[in-house]
């Protein structure tokens, strides 16, 4: 397939098409690239631009593989895994990783001077981001199900065209934040009000602009259901129960297991995740405070199906109303 008719071009052209057709009406595109995915094929000339002299060392250590955690030893035997654990395949797989990546530079690179030319980057908001990563040989591992910062730290680059958000125009911003944030931050760019009733992220904007705002999330979460991936029942598990939560903060990463023992990393001594710390009962006390945080992040969940916070208030003021004519009385002698 040429480079004009590969799916990385192919998706630009059809955003350009649709940005060009909406015209002056009010627009939102999810423009989502296909690439870098299986079959890593990279047409002409981004196949040949990268060699394995260009590739970062993998990051994986023996020790992983003498006493690792059920689950990941039963991903250690996946086939992607045991793939992406010789180095013959990395060196030939991963310079045309790098092809694809750098394809998608260049089209984004294509759309924004399309913006631009058109007028549309003072009005247009852009967020570039991912579904997940692939750890491609790290931690002997292929694929993306479990939580390495390989697999669940994703890129995340917004930009807002308005003055306001100069002052973070180009930083890099290291607190925590979740794929979750996009949609309130959308409705607060477009001045609509957030339905915090019903949604659990929060609006980036005030970060864009600068601001520091109180009690930011000292946590993320992440959740991931492996029946379709592994043999489960090798586990001794039923498929509703292949599944696992990560609890992520500054220092330290939890990943809970209802059948098995957990996992720790100490993510300031060790950010290569090379060392699970789950067993050690020296770290007992930092397991209890993750778990803590975890049974936290699930009282919180907005799962109520109800109106938001302003009718509520009106409905109980309206009950609580001591009027004299009522059209039902309840509790009244």
């Amino acid at each position: 397939v040429s480079e004009k008719d590969s799916e990385t071009a192919y998706m630009t052209n059809k955003a350009m098409e649709f940005i060009e057709e909406a015209a002056e009406d009010p627009w939102c595109l999810h423009l989502s690239y296909i690439k870098p995915h299986w079959p890593y094929i990279a047409p002409s000339p981004y196949h040949s631009m990268y060699g394995h002299n260009d590739i970062k060392p993998v990051n994986r250590h023996p020790k992983e593989r003498e006493n690792p955690h059920p689950l990941m030893k039963l991903y250690m035997e996946r086939e992607d895994s045991r793939t992406f654990s010789r180095e013959e395949v990395r060196a030939n797989v991963i310079p045309t990783y790098m092809g694809l990546i750098k394809q998608i530079d260049d089209h984004m690179g294509r759309l924004l001077k399309f913006l631009e030319d058109s007028g549309r980057m003072n009005d247009t908001v852009i967020i570039f981001t991912s579904d997940h990563g692939d750890y491609l040989g790290d931690h002997w591992l292929g694929e993306k199900e479990l939580f390495h910062e390989e697999s669940v730290r994703i890129p995340f680059i917004v930009y807002e065209p308005s003055v306001a958000s100069d002052v973070s125009r180009g930083k890099v911003d290291d607190r925590l934040v979740e794929s979750i944030d996009l949609v309130p931050t959308l409705i607060d760019i477009a001045g609509g009000n957030i339905p915090n009733h019903i949604l659990e992220g929060r609006s980036l904007l005030p970060l864009l602009h600068g601001e520091n705002p109180k009690n930011w999330r000292s946590y993320v979460v992440s959740e991931s259901e492996y029946a379709s991936r592994i043999a489960f029942w090798d586990l001794g598990l039923e498929a509703h129960e292949a599944r696992a939560t990560m609890i992520r903060t500054e220092d330290w990463k939890y990943i809970f297991h209802e059948s098995f023992r957990p996992e720790l990393f100490d993510m300031k001594n060790d950010p290569e995740e090379l060392c699970d710390l789950g067993e050690d009962q020296a770290y007992n006390t930092i397991l209890q405070e993750m778990r803590d945080l975890m049974f936290e992040s699930l009282r919180r969940r907005r799962t109520r199906t109800t109106r938001d916070n302003d009718y509520m208030k009106m409905r109980a003021k309206h009950a609580l109303a001591n009027n004299s004519k009522r059209p039902v009385y309840i509790g009244v002698w």
